[in-house]
């Protein structure tokens, strides 16, 4: 039933009319079944109905559904459910200051620091590019990320045998580098400084050593390390006279690793032909079953 229902949901107004229909405080209750993927999959059928809709963002936090995703999150024994509970609410925060507030109030930052401390590849990603989206979109946060030791995980995770691990780390590296920029720290330590700068130099030399098809995938990771060395010690990275920079028929282009929207492939399709639809309206699917069935006479 949740399966087919996210089908549903991909339309904005098939997910507006849930609530309206009575179905959305139903599926919030599915957060709190005893069977781990029920839990899981009613989260992704949330994350798919808040997906870009401040509409259904504001009905979701009315009907109190963030404190089930935030405590699925934080605490639940199935990873699967805390990491469909972090997409939800990575969904859930975006451009929704009353859901962020929320999110820090409750501790958010110290369960992405748990997430980021796990061993699941998928949590990990999820936890760094919510953390990278907080960052960018307040910057006084990176005060709190500071406090809670995340720039030494971030070193590690940085040296991920993951590419998109390595990358969004580097991204949060460099957003923590540039708050530290904009408020004019001077604090950081020496041991600080050794451990970036061996960090970056074992990242150049990684590079160096990568197959030509393997360094043109690298472009973002190429220029946040470059950036990231010119940020914090005021000179050009070695990629450069390298000539590793920017490859042969690339532009240069400045990173951004938070920009995945993680936009329902349904919802893309329907926003980019929305004017090509809107003079030939067809009836919608039926939201579940096929209806009662006609007498048999």
């Amino acid at each position: 039933m949740l399966e087919e229902l996210q089908e549903h949901v991909e339309s904005i107004d098939m997910a507006n009319d849930l609530h309206s229909i009575g179905g959305l405080v139903p599926l919030l209750g599915y957060l709190k079944n005893s069977h781990a993927n029920i839990r899981a999959k009613a989260a992704e059928v949330v994350s798919t109905i808040v997906q870009n809709n401040p509409k259904s963002q504001q009905l979701v936090m009315e009907a109190n559904g963030f404190e089930p995703l935030l405590s699925n999150f934080a605490s639940d024994p199935d990873v699967t459910v805390r990491t469909k509970a972090l997409g939800a609410i990575s969904s859930l925060v975006r451009h929704n200051k009353p859901a962020v507030t929320a999110f820090r109030l409750a501790n958010g930052y110290a369960g992405l620091r748990d997430a980021l401390n796990s061993d699941n590849v998928r949590f990990q990603r999820k936890a760094l590019n919510l953390i990278h989206y907080l960052l960018k979109e307040n910057t006084a946060d990176c005060t709190t990320v500071n406090e809670l030791g995340f720039q030494r995980i971030l070193l590690h995770l940085a040296s991920s045998e993951h590419g998109d691990i390595r990358e969004a780390a580097l991204g949060g590296l460099l957003e923590l580098a540039k708050h530290d920029v904009d408020v004019g720290k001077v604090g950081r330590s020496a041991e600080e400084d050794l451990k970036l700068k061996a960090l970056l130099e074992e990242r150049i030399e990684g590079i160096r050593l990568m197959s030509a098809e393997d360094l043109g995938a690298a472009k973002e990771e190429r220029q946040l390390v470059d950036t990231l060395w010119e940020t914090y010690f005021n000179e050009p990275s070695s990629l450069r006279e390298k000539g590793l920079l920017v490859l042969p028929g690339e532009d240069a282009q400045p990173p951004d690793v938070a920009s995945k929207q993680f936009e329902p492939p349904l919802r893309a399709w329907a926003a980019a032909n929305k004017d090509a639809t809107a003079e030939k309206k067809q009836a919608p699917p039926l939201l579940l079953g096929a209806g009662p069935a006609s007498g048999s006479g």
